[in-house]
Formats: structure tokens, sequence, C-alpha cells
């Protein structure tokens, strides 16, 4: 069983409840989504439930944490594989790839979450906004590493890739969309290594 940040075990209840509700948020949306489901569905109790999260939002941010944890942890494989960023780049987007030719794929957690919770000052907005500025920033690292002065934009434009890969990923044909987000990603990578000045 995974520790959490703070190096302490965290209870096999407080797991179960955050497995469960993983796996109904993503597959079901947040709001259609009651706690007295997720507490029958995890098999605590009501008062185990307010013991680990203090109301439903607490659980649906801990639900947010983990998925940009294992996001993360995936970018860190490449990243730690020290491949050039090219290839770098091209590992993450094949990650992504993965992810919408897997069993069950319902498109991007953070921008299923948005669309629930449009208020740009309510913590889960927040809690996307923080995510998806973190992936935009790493990946505006990677491409500044091969050509600096266009790392930005080239940056925004991988991004809105991967949008469109995972909004199209759940409506048609998972390894159409993954082979067509990989030639574009590629094509990106080229585009911009090509500014390199020789």
């Amino acid at each position: 069983m995974a520790r959490s940040d703070s190096g302490v075990r965290p209870s096999e209840a407080r797991q179960r409840l955050l497995t469960t509700a993983t796996r109904i948020f993503y597959g079901e949306g947040i709001h259609s989504v009651g706690v007295d489901r997720i507490i029958a569905e995890a098999k605590v109790t009501r008062a185990t439930f307010y013991r680990h999260f203090p109301g439903k939002e607490d659980l649906v941010l801990a639900y947010l944490r983990a998925a940009d944890h294992a996001i993360r942890e995936q970018v860190d494989a490449a990243s730690a594989a020290a491949l050039p960023a090219p290839d770098a780049l091209r590992a993450i987007a094949e990650s992504i790839a993965r992810d919408i030719r897997s069993a069950g794929f319902r498109g991007c957690a953070f921008l299923n979450a948005v669309a629930e919770y449009p208020d740009p000052d309510h913590p889960v907005h927040q809690a996307v906004l923080a995510h998806r500025q973190w992936f935009l920033d790493t990946i505006t690292t990677l491409l500044a590493s091969i050509e600096e002065t266009e790392a930005e934009s080239g940056a925004r434009h991988f991004v809105m890739l991967r949008d469109g890969a995972m909004a199209a990923g759940c409506l048609f044909d998972p390894a159409l969309i993954s082979e067509t987000f990989l030639h574009g990603v590629e094509g990106l990578i080229r585009a911009h290594a090509a500014r390199r000045p020789s």
C-alpha cells in the first residue's frame, strides 16, 4: 500500500474510500454521486468516512491529488530515463496514448472535473488549474531545452493536442485518436527542433 506525503501509511479504510470514489467519480461524474453510495460501496461506516474526509469536497480533492500524482509519476519516469528532450516528450505522449487506449477510458479526469466546477475560485477548479499549470510548465521546460524562443507557444500547442485527444478518445476509435495525437506531437517536436540555430 502506498504511503502518504507525510510518510505515514494511509489507513485501509481511507484507501478503500479513495479507490471507490476514484472509480465512481471517473466513470460517472462527481455531482451525480452521493456520499452514501461511496460509503456503501467502500464498505465503511459514515463515521469512518467523516474521520478521513470532513466532506465530499475533501474526497474530490483527494481524488484529483491521486490523479495528479499518477500523471506526475508517468512524466517523472520519462525524465528519470535521462532521455534527450525530444524522446522524453515522445515518451510522455506515448503514456497519454496508452491511457487513451486503456479499458474504461473516459477522458481527462481534470477536464471532466472542471466541467462540473466552473467557478474559478472553487478549490476543485483551483486544483485543476494547478495540475494543468504544472503540466504546461513541464512541457515548456522540455521544449526549451530543444529550442527556447518558441517553447511556451509549442507547449500550449502540445497541451491542446493532448486535450483534444483526451476528449476524442472516449468518443471515437481510441487507436486512431492515439495515432493522430502521436503524429501531431511528432510534427510539433520536429517543427520546434527545426527552429534551432544551425
